[in-house]
This record gives C-alpha cells, sequence and structure tokens, in this order.
C-alpha cells in the first residue's frame, strides 16, 4: 500500500501558527511533520496549534510526534494544542488519554 501523502499548510497570526493538516499521519510520513514543528520551535515560534478535522488516520508514530512536541512546548511556556480533531483522531487520542490534555 502506498503511503498517503501528509499535506501541511501555515498561517502564522498574532504569535499563532495554525498548521492545518490533512491526509495520513502514518509511520511513513510522521517524521515530515516532526520535522516541520521542530523547524517552528527552532525558529521561535511559541504558540502552535494543529487543525487536524481532515486527518483520516494517526498512528502511534503520529501520537509519539504529536506528545514530543507538547512536552517541548510546556518546557518553555510554550502553547500546543489540537484543534477540530476529526473522528478518527478523537478516537485515537481518547484511547490513549490525550484529548483532555491535546484537544482545544
Amino acid at each position: 500500500m502506498k503511503s498517503e501523502v501528509l499535506e501541511i499548510s501555515e498561517n502564522i497570526n498574532d504569535g499563532v501558527c495554525k498548521l492545518v493538516l490533512k491526509g495520513r499521519i502514518d509511520s511513513n510520513n510522521s517524521e515530515k511533520l516532526l520535522e516541520k514543528l521542530e523547524a517552528l520551535i527552532k525558529d521561535g515560534q511559541t504558540s502552535i496549534l494543529m487543525n487536524m478535522s481532515q486527518i483520516k488516520y494517526l498512528s502511534s508514530g503520529g501520537i509519539r510526534v504529536i506528545l514530543k512536541i507538547y512536552k517541548q512546548m510546556t518546557e518553555t511556556n510554550g502553547k500546543f494544542n489540537i484543534e477540530a480533531p476529526s473522528e478518527i483522531v478523537k478516537n485515537v487520542l481518547g484511547m490513549v488519554a490525550l484529548n483532555e490534555l491535546l484537544v482545544n
């Protein structure tokens, strides 16, 4: 099975970087998301909001990326949240007890 491309669009407004994600976050492309988020942090971004309304699949690799970035952001008093999670994302985050922590 060919991995679906993960599309990431970025918009910075009033100091908040909003990423709109579309597609699947699986083991083949979770590294792409990690690289994007780490680049934003390196560039000094202190508030990141990920819109995940168009995510069709979230793997354990994607959860690992989310937790890693959440930890990095909270250690530096930054803000990292998920906005408008798809039903799939809600279910996966609920199974690993992260809904209340991450969903805005």
